[in-house]
């Protein structure tokens, strides 16, 4: 297994995992399929490309089987955060310790960036191996959201505001 950043040549693969997360996982993401699936894989090769975010995949024989994305502030009074988005491990490699990888990616990136002293996620309530996870590396639950997202009509769902300290 290869854990690398991703960059604009792995846009076409990140849009599919991407799009396949959205789908599989509704539950997981701010974002929906339906939102995402007609852009074009150029908003993707954007965002690769960014300064403000970067994204680190998991690559098991040569195909993208995880990715993280770490996002930095943009304003003054914010730059000593960072968020965890984005976080995503195809089923049949859940529970393999990818996402832990991923995850020490992103936080030791974190900790280059001299700014950033705290990073923030946010994980739906019921996503016990999520929340399994992120505490074991040492982030811990702030504040929950009732009715954080709406599914449909009448499903919600509600969000721990997790934290780590840097």
């Amino acid at each position: 297994m290869n854990i690398r950043k991703l960059g604009v040549q792995d846009a076409e693969n990140y849009l599919k995992i991407r799009l396949t997360a959205l789908k599989n996982n509704p539950e997981a993401f701010g974002s929906s399929f339906e939102e995402e699936k007609d852009r074009p894989v150029e908003m993707y090769e954007q965002r690769l490309s960014s300064e403000e975010s970067i994204t680190y995949g998991a690559f098991l024989h040569n195909q993208l089987v995880g990715t993280v994305t770490l996002m930095r502030e943009k304003y003054v009074k914010f730059r000593h955060r960072a968020s965890i988005v984005g976080m995503y491990v195809d089923p049949e490699n859940r529970g393999s310790g990818i996402g832990r990888l991923l995850l020490i990616e992103a936080i030791n990136q974190a900790k280059t960036i001299g700014e950033i002293e705290q990073l923030n996620l946010s994980v739906v309530t019921t996503n016990e191996p999520a929340k399994k996870l992120y505490t074991s590396l040492g982030f811990e639950v702030f504040g929950t959201e009732k009715r954080a997202l709406k599914l449909d009509e009448r499903s919600y769902l509600d969000e721990h505001h997790m934290v780590l300290f840097l």
